[in-house]
């Protein structure tokens, strides 16, 4: 069985679609093949907005995507999985969810699981997103940024992956605008410390500026999030 990652963010907005689609375009510009799964997609309607920008990122698509393998869960209000489903008449379906990632991986030698928002997303009334990825066994990538306030958001999450167990892969740093530069200077050394303290690998992986063409960002390596790879 491949490989499975959490890929979640410190909230909405902080760019882990990007984050997880270059991730991908990476691993398998060094020969690993990965592919990629949303974990539950709110605001789209039969399709997954944020599976076909990790398919413009990485250029290709997979016989997955016409199954419906890499978004198995899928709800037209944009809010949490919860909610969303709620409105339907429906729930979450973790069951499918599972298998899904489950024969994503009996497939591929890596599977990147983006998360909808942020580690305390409700999937269910009673289950995180935190809580469902901890039960799975995955490790994660947290994706961050610094903008003002995001240090709080990434060290709380971190934590909260702490006190569940979780394998920490590493963070990626995104670029913000309007960011401070003492700022954008003092975050990844901050987050990098507490990494280290906690027991993580202390692995902090900049972004730069993506531009309105995200497929055309190259040169970032990710590979010191993948170090057995």
């Amino acid at each position: 069985m491949g490989k499975i990652y959490l890929v979640a963010g410190i909230d909405t907005g902080v760019g882990k679609t990007v984050a997880t689609g270059q991730m991908a375009r990476d691993l398998r510009s060094r020969g690993v093949d990965a592919i990629t799964v949303k974990l539950v997609q709110t605001g789209n309607d039969g399709y997954s907005e944020d599976i076909d920008a990790h398919r413009a990122i990485m250029g290709c698509r997979f016989p997955e995507d016409d199954q419906g393998l890499t978004a198995p869960q899928i709800f037209k209000f944009p809010s949490s999985p919860e909610l969303a489903a709620r409105l339907e008449g429906k729930t979450v379906d973790l069951d499918r969810i599972r298998e899904c990632v489950r024969l994503c991986a009996d497939q591929h030698e890596v599977v990147l699981v983006e998360a909808a928002g942020g580690l305390h997303v409700p999937l269910t009334k009673d289950l995180l997103t935190i809580d469902f990825a901890a039960a799975e066994g995955w490790p994660m990538i947290l994706v961050t940024s610094g903008r003002l306030g995001s240090i709080n958001h990434t060290l709380l999450s971190l934590e909260a992956a702490k006190a569940r167990g979780m394998k920490v892969a590493g963070v990626v740093y995104n670029w913000s605008e309007g960011t401070d530069p003492i700022i954008d200077q003092d975050t990844p050394e901050m987050t990098r410390h507490w990494l280290s303290r906690w027991g993580y690998p202390p692995v902090v992986v900049r972004l730069p500026r993506v531009t309105s063409n995200p497929a055309a960002l190259s040169g970032v390596d990710f590979s010191p999030l993948f170090p057995n790879l």
